[in-house]
């Protein structure tokens, strides 16, 4: 139940179209697959983060797998309506931006970290971070995503 309310909806395949951006994306910009396998349902419940912004001036989460909900400790809805800068405290919103200036110039990075702040107050450090650009078919920028595996909490 209440991985039910976590969901992005069921009627809506888990965010098929958008799994379908991030996963496709993620292995043109890098040359290998996400996960293996993998449809949106497989995303949704891999067991590592994994989020995506829009491209507006002030980017909006978009998309954040079970994951990633667990870790910054949200369900869907409160996810995906925020600021995805607020994902890190002010004193490492510039490290933050710097990366995503370091993604763009290089295309992907595959070794970030970084320190991020969960609803709660709680703090970790993600390590190893990949961050790429989520491409539509005509090669169009659609949003930004990222991935990590390994984090520690501080």
């Amino acid at each position: 139940m209440a991985d039910q309310l976590k969901t992005p909806g069921l009627d809506n395949g888990f965010q098929a179209a958008h799994a379908d951006l991030l996963l496709s994306s993620f292995a043109k910009v890098t040359g290998r697959p996400l996960l293996d396998g993998a449809d949106a349902e497989a995303l949704y419940r891999a067991p590592f983060p994994v989020l995506s912004h829009s491209t507006d001036a002030d980017p909006i989460l978009t998309y954040g797998n079970l994951a990633a909900q667990d870790l910054w400790e949200m369900g869907w809805d409160q996810l995906i309506a925020m600021p995805s800068r607020l994902t890190a405290e002010p004193a490492h919103r510039g490290q933050r931006d710097a990366m995503f200036a370091e993604m763009r110039a290089k295309g992907f990075i595959s070794n970030y970290a970084g320190v991020r702040i969960s609803a709660s107050g709680k703090r970790f450090e993600i390590l190893n971070a990949v961050i790429w650009p989520l491409l539509g078919p005509d090669g169009r920028k659609l949003g930004e995503a990222a991935t990590f595996k390994d984090y520690v909490f501080l």
